[in-house]
């Protein structure tokens, strides 16, 4: 059967899409080894200073200035906008496990910074002062870790369960292909990885699945009633119908997201940069990704017609109902 002209041949590039998915993922895997994130002082431990100064200033001239001045462990990045200084110093209570701190102290070293800061520019001022202890960072930092690996865990297993197991896999690696493309994208650009961002991830996962399940059981649906056609066409079909629908979601998700990056102020630029990442690399994934992986595994019409059609039935002829995505 000649294939619909309306229909975008997405399956046609998908060698192309794995090979750029591959250099993304690749990429990613070196940054985030090589560079690391800049995690939060949620991870770490450590004092947070957020300073604003008068005008626009560099990274770099605030930590020579601050490093001039005895301070060392600095990690200095713009917060907000370029006036904005956010400055985490590693404590010694951070590096001992200590998990409480006394106002006085975190006081002190404030006041000390804001001093060496003054006597280069007079006009700066301190916003806020944040402390956590090492030990509680640490298990925040595990905590997560884990909390990703039982979503994963409990996608194969559903996944599996309602589909095939072919579908699971190609739903994980859907799934891997995001977090870890999100989690590059944190560790080239230096912004800081804090537990809203670790919120963002598990957010992206399930973002991702519920427009992954979307694709497959259409694909699931299509083999049954296109038989005639080759698992490149189904898949083929199958994700030009539901592209009208995955489009419309990210859209309008993605407009909630601009809002809230620019306009729902500095405690949720984090969280909603993780998530329009996401979300963009989650919709191409479910596109290319999840349905690519399919076919490099050889999934087969046999998997998914265990029955057979009575003789005479028309398996490409389908209602305008299932036709909707």
């Amino acid at each position: 059967m000649k294939q619909n002209k309306k229909e975008i041949n997405f399956m046609s590039v998908s060698k192309i899409a794995m090979v750029f998915s591959a250099i993304l993922l690749i990429g990613s895997l070196v940054a985030i080894t090589m560079k690391g994130l800049a995690l939060g002082v949620d991870f770490t431990g450590g004092t947070v200073i957020t300073v604003t100064y008068p005008s626009a200033v560099k990274t770099e001239e605030v930590k020579s200035i601050l490093e001039a001045g005895g301070f060392k462990d600095l990690k200095i990045q713009h917060f907000g906008s370029q006036d904005k200084i956010r400055i985490r110093v590693a404590t010694e209570a951070s590096k001992t496990g200590t998990d409480l701190r006394g106002d006085s102290e975190q006081k002190a070293l404030s006041d000390a910074i804001l001093t060496v800061l003054k006597e280069k520019t007079a006009d700066v001022k301190l916003d806020s002062v944040d402390f956590v202890g090492g030990e509680v960072g640490d298990d925040l930092r595990d905590d997560g870790g884990l909390a990703m690996i039982y979503a994963l865990a409990g996608i194969l297993v559903y996944v599996a369960f309602r589909f095939e197991f072919r579908f699971s896999v190609g739903a994980i690696v859907a799934l891997v292909h995001d977090v870890v493309i999100t989690l590059g994208f944190f560790a080239i650009t230096g912004f800081q990885f804090d537990l809203t961002v670790l919120a963002a991830i598990l957010a992206i996962i399930g973002y991702s699945l519920n427009d992954t399940i979307v694709v497959f059981d259409r694909i699931r649906e299509n083999f049954r009633l296109l038989r005639k056609r080759s698992p490149v066409e189904v898949i083929n079909s199958s994700v030009n119908m539901t592209l009208s629908r995955t489009i419309v979601t990210s859209l309008t998700t993605l407009i909630v997201l601009a809002a809230l990056f620019f306009m729902g102020g500095e405690s949720v630029h984090a969280f909603s940069l993780a998530m329009i990442v996401g979300v963009i690399v989650g919709t191409y994934s479910s596109i290319f990704v999840a349905s690519s992986s399919l076919l490099m595994m050889g999934i087969t019409k046999e998997a998914l017609m265990p029955v057979e059609k009575e003789e005479g039935e028309e398996g490409e002829e389908m209602t305008e109902k299932q036709k909707m995505p």
